[in-house]
């Protein structure tokens, strides 16, 4: 019966990880990494008041967003085909890919642990955090038409 058990359940997630989609995955990840900074965008431009309250929850959102990030999970070889975006460039420089993301991650932890007292100071950690989304974009997306 024990070995009834683990078997289905070996068969389980195996056929949960058939049914993976990076290319979706991917796409949701970013764009909620891209709502997050939407809002934050917002109180910079001055759309909505600063409140340092929920631009740390905003924050401490990118920064979770940002750590769910696994570039071999969501960019696995052949998941450059299909409905997406994403640029040869990844499977070319995977490490550089990486690094990329790294570079972001370490970059909200940052915000994170020393969260903005003004909108100044969030405005220098916005044009940091999309420094390095440009960057990445430049460098490993394909341009839309």
């Amino acid at each position: 019966m024990r070995m009834l058990v683990i078997a289905i359940s070996m068969l389980a997630f195996a056929g949960s990880a058939a049914y993976a989609d990076p290319i979706k995955d991917r796409q949701a990840l970013m764009k909620e990494r891209g709502k997050l900074a939407g809002q934050i965008s917002k109180v910079v431009k001055g759309e909505e008041p600063f409140d340092a309250a929920a631009v740390l929850t905003a924050l401490q959102a990118l920064e979770a967003n940002a750590e769910k990030f696994d570039a071999d999970k969501l960019f696995p070889t052949g998941s450059d085909k299909g409905d997406t975006t994403a640029g040869p460039k990844i499977w070319e420089d995977m490490a550089g890919f990486k690094a990329a993301e790294d570079k972001f991650l370490a970059d909200a932890k940052a915000a994170v642990a020393s969260p903005p007292a003004d909108v100044d100071a969030l405005k220098t950690q916005l044009n940091t955090l999309g420094g390095d989304c440009g960057t990445c974009h430049q460098t490993y997306r394909i341009k839309k038409s």
